[in-house]
């Protein structure tokens, strides 16, 4: 079948048209680089990942880590992907070049990433586990910890992972039990348990190096009074050698239904009295630092949620294309030919709702990994501010609404293949399994709606808020200009409107201490908020169509027209139906918050 990782050319019509990626070239950071350059790592990325991570994807599925005497074991074929993968210098897309890195823009590196992440999520998540680690100690480590961890982390021979959640606590980070006393020689002793913790061991690397939340005697309730320690699984000794076994013992392992690859751990730390751990930074501000390394996860699941649900369209896609069955409605001769199902309104329905939901939302995750790349590039302070405070308003929809909409594109390619699609024989329904734990990676719908409507919204001011009310209105601005979009502008245009009221007021009661009540519907906050920046995201797309058609190349017409058709599904079907949500924020309804225990 052809491009069942991403379509090369939409992934060409975001980076150059819609995302201006050879713009990024004009900065100083980035001025070594060109378009060939950043095609080159795209082709080389979607090289690996075509040979090396997607032949052994269902193998990863139907063989899962197994438990044997206290460590993980692996099938064979994970190993050399990751290897690859570090060798071509994907693991350091986005570092320096003085580090070893390739000074990708993040833009570039997400865009890379993508395809593996389509290809085999279990096998990819090993590295980008490690990535988000390592960007930890490098933002708040010592020189020492540096050297003995960072580097290698860089160099792909240490792994990392991040221990958060403990079986007593879940999400709630404030009951974390994890102790670490503090030892004679400036170490500490760590000792709690974790679970859930992906990664948590495997014999990929030489070593692992757990980022654990834990906290210190003198510790404050609550998340003021966490701390974050590098915890090895092998000491480090102080010439960079491996050491001996830390007291990090692997309890288990647990049996998703999706990302079987991945081991999924349950981790005891000083069962034995001897686990050491070093702190990094500052005591009680481990939650903080782990933020940094959450937010860019949250980002990743985003992501990971969208290229499963758009390796899920393109199957079925083709599927459809080849899969003769029935014949229209008016064909009443039984001795006709069948019709392929694409040419049946419905299964072009399914399709153009996976095409609007994933399509959607692969422009938001790039969207966001250009804005890193303009907090950390753009030429003022003010600037990247703006930048930074638009990506956080952003995060909370990045991870929840693909976790949530793409998840229903599996469902509907699952629903095309027919019977096939509920058989191991088919790859759609694994690509459901899979993606089906991402709306709860990293926080759940509910913890990323409290998020958004409790705390994002408000952040600096608005200042976020009101940022990205300016782009969609500038956006509604220059779709005027182009009059096949009314249709598609007004409906985000009356949704926009709507939603800053309802959201003003929310805001009002939530400082006049109305707290519970306010939240209670905060998941429904969150679609609408979503559906509204997904329906801007399209309208953007839409004005490069229009542009792109109105630049004669024939070849490229269908792919225009394609993006005019789920652009106008997207914000004449989907974006109008918010206004019901928001019908019931505006009345405050209680009907969940009144619920009672007893009347289940």
């Amino acid at each position: 079948m052809s491009e069942t990782l991403l379509s090369a050319r939409n992934l060409a019509f975001e980076l150059y048209e819609v995302l201006d990626a050879e713009a990024l070239t004009q900065r100083e950071r980035f001025a070594e680089h060109s378009r060939e350059t950043f095609d080159a790592a795209l082709g080389t990325a979607r090289g690996i990942a075509e040979e090396l991570f997607a032949p052994h994807n269902r193998k990863n599925d139907e063989h899962e880590p197994q438990y044997v005497n206290g460590a993980a074991e692996l099938i064979p074929e994970v190993k050399p992907a990751v290897d690859a993968f570090i060798e071509a210098g994907f693991l350091n897309a986005s570092r320096d070049f003085e580090v070893g890195g390739m000074q990708l823009p993040h833009l570039l590196a997400q865009a890379c990433y993508a395809h593996f992440q389509a290809a085999n999520v279990a096998t990819t998540s090993y590295a980008t586990l490690s990535l988000g680690a390592s960007h930890l100690i490098e933002s708040f480590g010592t020189d020492e910890q540096k050297r003995l961890f960072l580097q290698p982390m860089i160099d792909g021979r240490f792994f990392g992972t991040m221990a958060l959640t403990e079986p007593h606590a879940g999400s709630s980070l404030s009951d974390l039990r994890t102790r670490a006393e503090p030892h004679a020689d400036g170490s500490y002793r760590i000792k709690g348990n974790k679970i859930f913790i992906s990664g948590g061991d495997h014999p990929l690397g030489d070593n692992i190096v757990h980022m654990v939340l834990a906290k210190l005697p003198d510790a404050p309730p609550g998340v003021k009074g966490i701390s974050l320690f590098i915890v090895p699984k092998f000491l480090v000794n102080p010439d960079g050698s491996l050491g001996p076994r830390n007291d990090v013992i692997l309890a288990g392992l647990f049996h998703k239904m999706g990302w079987r690859g991945t081991t999924s751990t349950a981790l005891n730390f000083g069962d034995n009295g001897g686990c050491v751990g070093y702190l990094v930074g500052e005591p009680h501000k481990g939650l903080s630092y782990m933020f940094q390394m959450m937010n860019g996860a949250r980002i990743g699941v985003g992501m990971t949620s969208i290229m499963l649900g758009y390796a899920g369209y393109l199957y079925s896609l083709e599927y459809a294309r080849q899969r003769p069955q029935g014949r229209l409605p008016d064909g009443k001769d039984p001795t006709t030919a069948q019709v392929p199902i694409i040419e049946h309104a419905d299964v072009r329905r399914m399709l153009l709702t996976q095409k609007a939901y994933v399509e959607g939302a692969f422009d938001l995750g790039l969207y966001a990994a250009r804005l890193v790349d303009d907090h950390e590039t753009l030429g003022s302070a003010e600037q990247r501010q703006q930048a930074l405070e638009l990506l956080d308003l952003l995060t909370p929809i990045v991870k929840s609404w693909p976790s949530e909409f793409c998840l229903k594109a599996n469902e509907l390619a699952i629903q095309i293949l027919g019977g096939h699609g509920y058989t191991r024989e088919y790859p759609v329904e694994q690509y459901y399994r899979d993606n089906r734990l991402n709306p709860i990676h990293e926080g759940t719908h509910g913890i990323q709606s409290l998020d958004l409507l409790g705390r994002k919204l408000m952040q600096n001011g608005g200042a976020g808020l009101k940022q990205l009310i300016r782009l969609i209105q500038d956006a509604c601005q220059r779709a005027s200009a182009h009059d096949s979009l009314t249709a598609l502008r007004e409906p985000l245009e009356q949704l926009v409107n709507r939603l800053q009221a309802v959201t003003l007021s929310l805001l009002g009661d939530l400082m006049a201490g109305k707290v519970n009540r306010t939240l209670a519907n905060s998941a429904l906050y969150l679609k609408v908020f979503g559906h509204t920046v997904i329906g801007w995201r399209w309208l953007e797309q839409a004005i490069r169509a229009e542009q792109g058609l109105a630049g004669g190349n024939p070849a490229d017409a269908d792919f225009y027209h394609g993006k005019l058709q789920a652009a106008r599904y997207f914000l004449t079907w989907e974006v109008p139906s918010c206004h019901h949500e928001l019908a019931i924020l505006e009345a405050r309804d209680d009907t969940c918050l009144g619920m009672q225990d007893a009347w289940f």
